[in-house]
């Protein structure tokens, strides 16, 4: 049996379906790019940690040496080095705050996706707050539970992102090393 679609509707065809076909093409592109981009940086960070331990072992053999000018400039090399690749593992770690918040709008889209499928379900509001519910305890970051608080309270996508960004996230100096 074929299924109706807006290309071949039939007496069957329902918006509701293209929408869940729509959904599940956002998480399937989205899970896409977070594992092709996952493989990627976890080979860089690997590399940069590994570069920024070879750098750190050079500089304490290059100091334990008598101090000249050639010295002082191989160990101010080696410092700007380390810096640099602690900016870059810094970017990494952005880079990770973006692939949770894309992961947890792939889970939020796939419970949509279902909530919308299941006609039991539809027209429901108890439904609709659980799915609400669902959603925001799967979110780990400050700035996602503000985002889903002013959404839930109707403010529009344009609004919220004008919003000044939190002081959490403005401080790139606050970071973990992996």
């Amino acid at each position: 049996m074929t299924k109706s679609t807006s290309q071949k509707p039939d007496l069957d065809w329902s918006q509701v379906q293209e929408t869940i076909r729509m959904m599940n093409l956002a998480v399937a592109q989205m899970e896409m790019s977070m594992k092709e981009g996952d493989e990627s940086v976890d080979t860089l960070t690997d590399t940069f940690g590994t570069m920024v331990a070879r750098v750190q072992v050079i500089e304490k053999i290059v100091t334990k040496k008598e101090q000249d000018d050639d010295l002082d400039s191989v160990i101010e090399q080696c410092e700007a080095v380390s810096s640099e690749m602690q900016k870059a593992i810094v970017a990494f770690q952005f880079y990770d705050k973006l692939t949770q918040r894309l992961s947890h709008v792939s889970h939020s889209l796939e419970e949509l996706s279902s909530l919308v499928a299941d006609q039991s379900r539809l027209f429901n509001p108890i439904e609709w707050s659980l799915l609400q519910e669902k959603i925001k305890a799967k979110y780990t970051m400050p700035a996602e539970h503000k985002m889903f608080e002013l959404v839930m309270q109707g403010m529009s996508v344009e609004e919220i992102l004008k919003l000044p960004k939190e002081a959490e996230e403005e401080n790139p100096d606050d970071f973990e090393m992996f």
